[in-house]
């Protein structure tokens, strides 16, 4: 059940109430039965995960690294390892073959 908190618009005093969803709001201050207020605070909502963020859609290569890729020909392969937890990536250099 959530806890909502109260403020007098009278007297100043504050308190916190819990409460079902169903049941009405709180009109009458229990101290010197004036008019009742909600207060509304922030709440602490923290998105975890993938498919929250704007990169996280985005392919680990951009348009511009394809296209250069693509361009630089040889034989010459390049590893490069993508961090799934950021999206970032970063180019190692080609390790030579072992015989």
């Amino acid at each position: 059940m959530p806890t909502y908190a109260y403020a007098c618009k009278s007297c100043g005093h504050r308190f916190d109430a819990v409460q079902s969803f169903s049941e009405p709001t709180l009109t009458e201050c229990p101290q010197c039965s004036g008019v009742l207020r909600k207060e509304y605070g922030s709440i602490g909502v923290t998105f975890n995960g993938s498919g929250f963020y704007r990169t996280d859609s985005r392919s680990a290569t951009t348009s511009s690294e394809k296209s250069s890729s693509a361009n630089s020909g040889g034989g010459e392969s390049s590893s490069s390892s993508t961090s799934s937890s950021t999206g970032t990536t970063s180019a190692a250099p080609a390790a030579p073959a072992a015989s």
